[in-house]
Formats: C-alpha cells, sequence, structure tokens
C-alpha cells in the first residue's frame, strides 16, 4: 500500500482551517462540519499509515479499526464530532427550520477543540510509528 499519510493529514489541516474560517463568519453548522471532516481525514491517514484501509464516515469507528488504544477524552471527541455529520447539512433532518437556525458558537467551540485534539493524536501515534521503525505503539 502507497502510504499518502501526508496527503491526508494535509487535506484534515486544510478542512481545520476552513472550520476555522467558518466559524469566523458565524456559519457554525459548517464549522462543525469541517471540524468533522478534519477529524475523518486524519483517522483515514493514521490508518493508511498503519496499512489499513477502511471505507466509511464515522471517525470513531474509523479510529476504533487502527486497534490502537483511544485515550477516552479523544475517543469521546470521535463521538461528539459524528454527530454533526449529517444534522450540519440537511434542512429535512429537522422537523422545521435548517442546519444554520439549530448551530451555535458553543456548538462550533467544541466541535473545533475536538478536532485539534484528533489531529493533535494521529500526529503524537504517526511520530511514534515513524520513530520506531515503523513498529506500531
Amino acid at each position: 500500500m502507497v502510504s499518502r499519510f501526508e496527503d491526508w493529514i494535509r487535506q484534515a489541516e486544510r478542512n481545520l482551517k476552513s472550520a476555522i474560517a467558518n466559524y469566523n463568519a458565524e456559519l457554525y453548522e459548517e464549522a462543525c462540519y469541517e471540524a468533522h471532516q478534519a477529524a475523518e481525514k486524519a483517522i483515514k491517514g493514521l490508518l493508511n499509515l498503519l496499512n489499513k484501509e477502511r471505507r466509511g464516515h464515522s471517525a470513531s469507528f474509523l479510529a476504533l479499526e487502527s486497534g490502537l488504544e483511544i485515550p477516552e477524552d479523544t475517543l469521546k471527541c470521535l463521538r461528539h464530532l459524528d454527530k454533526h455529520y449529517i444534522p450540519t447539512r440537511y434542512p429535512d433532518v429537522y422537523d422545521e427550520g435548517a442546519p444554520c437556525d439549530y448551530y451555535t458558537r458553543e456548538d462550533a467551540d467544541r466541535c473545533l477543540e475536538c478536532a485539534r485534539r484528533v489531529l493533535e493524536w494521529v500526529m503524537e501515534i504517526a511520530e511514534r510509528i515513524r520513530g520506531s521503525a515503523g513498529q506500531i505503539p
């Protein structure tokens, strides 16, 4: 399997930048969606580094597929971000209104915090893997 770890991480970092830009524009539902995307792509990059491939969009299930021990706070963040994959984008998820009517600055604060935490965890694991000549920590 060709390593595409760096590509996944670069895109995850761009998604995080997009989340921040949306946050600053008060587009909180978009910030939450992009935060989820940042975490999902970081995890897919990690799986690639581990020579594992898994399709899907649940960042928490993807992370569990790694077989690595996931810190509880990171797993909570992954599960929190998963909750924002669909409702941030589709009005018919709600009985009335659109996603923009439901998402708040506080929602986006938490999603950004979680995306950063996931990216940091992935980079720590990647550093350990690369530092131990490919042995899984």
